[in-house]
Formats: C-alpha cells, structure tokens, sequence
C-alpha cells in the first residue's frame, strides 16, 4: 500500500470513531430499551440494524453519485437535507413516544400489553436510515481518485468502525444503567425515553453535536 492509502484509511478510521460518538448514534436504543426492558441481545440486534440503514444508505446514495458523476457538493446538500428530515423525525417520534408514555403512568398493571412494540422499533430504524452519514461521502470521493477498490474499502472500514462503536456504546451504557436503580421513576421510564429520544435529536440538529 502507498502512503496515501495508509493517510486515507488512517482518516477513515478516526472520522468513522468520532462521527459515531455522537448521542444519536447509541442513546436512543439505550433510552427505549431500558424502559421496554430489552434483554441485551436485543438491544445489540436492533441497534445493528439501525447502524446498517444508516450506513448503507449513504454508501448507496454516494455510489450512484459518483457513477453518474455528481458533483461532492450536490451529494452533500442531499445528505445535508437528510439530516434535517431525520433530525426532526427523532425529535417528533421522542416527543411521540413520550406523550404514549405519560398514559402509561396511571395504569398500574404492571403486566398489560404495550401495543405498537414493533412499530417503535420499525420506526427507529427507519429514521436511522434516512439518517445521513456525512463524512461518508466526502471520503469516498477522496477514494475514487485512486481506484474503485478504494472506494469499496473505504465505504466497508467507515462502515464497520461506526457499527462498532454504535454496539460498544449501545452496549457500555445499557449495562451500566443496570447498577442504576430508579424505583420511584419507573412508572416514567417510557415518557423519559421519549424525552431522552427528543433531545438527542434536538442536540444533533440544532447544536451539530
């Protein structure tokens, strides 16, 4: 490998790590599990598909533009337009989520069915995928002025290194919630997970984090 090629994946590595440590990127799996009371695996499993939505979205979106010859600039005020759309989707299914929550309080069967846990999931998911990865793209436009192979190996190792950190993190604060106890919130748990969902969104949207 050439010393570029070293330089270039060097950079995919550490923009893929702190791009993924944004909240939004975990604490929205975190939040919505802990109140349903997932077991860790599928915390993990959910949490995955999510960070494949999410990643191969913009994988696909920077391969047809750089097949048809878009300019870095087009694709960039497209994901630009993405991540407006799903910031505020996260910030709506939060405060959704929440307001279901807050009818939950007064019902004191601890047991009853929670209609709509798929839905949840489903719609989690979806937002995540029209999430934009936006150092994604630049990169692989960096990568094509060297080779197809790039591209591919440049799109697969930002890919791995966000899904890794997604799980890591996901997984890091699922189990340290669990030596934290809130017995006098716990009817709230779903209305805060909402809550927490809103303000992440709200966080990367408007503050960029």
């Amino acid at each position: 490998m050439t010393s570029s090629l070293w330089v270039l994946l060097l950079s995919t590595v550490t923009i893929g790590v702190v791009h993924a440590l944004a909240p939004d990127h975990w604490l929205p799996f975190v939040g919505i599990g802990r109140a349903r009371k997932w077991s860790t695996s599928k915390l993990l499993w959910v949490t995955l598909l999510a960070g494949l939505g999410h990643v191969g979205s913009s994988i696909l979106i920077g391969a047809v533009g750089l097949v048809l010859g878009f300019s870095l600039t087009h694709l960039e005020g497209i994901e630009s337009q993405r991540g407006e759309v799903a910031g505020l989707l996260l910030i709506g299914f939060g405060i959704a989520y929440a307001l279901w929550g807050l009818k939950q309080v007064g019902r004191h069967h601890h047991h009853a069915p929670e209609p709509g846990k798929s839905v949840a999931i489903w719609t989690l998911i979806a937002v995540f995928v029209l999430g934009p990865c936006e150092p994604l793209i630049p990169l692989m436009f960096v990568a094509a002025t060297q080779d197809q192979f790039v591209v591919v190996l440049v799109s697969a190792l930002f890919g791995l290194v966000t899904l890794l950190m997604m799980l890591a993190q996901a997984w890091l604060a699922y189990v340290g919630l669990r030596f934290v106890r809130f017995h006098k919130m716990e009817h709230y748990s779903h209305a805060i997970a909402g809550l927490v969902i809103a303000v992440t969104g709200g966080m990367v949207m408007f503050l960029g984090i």
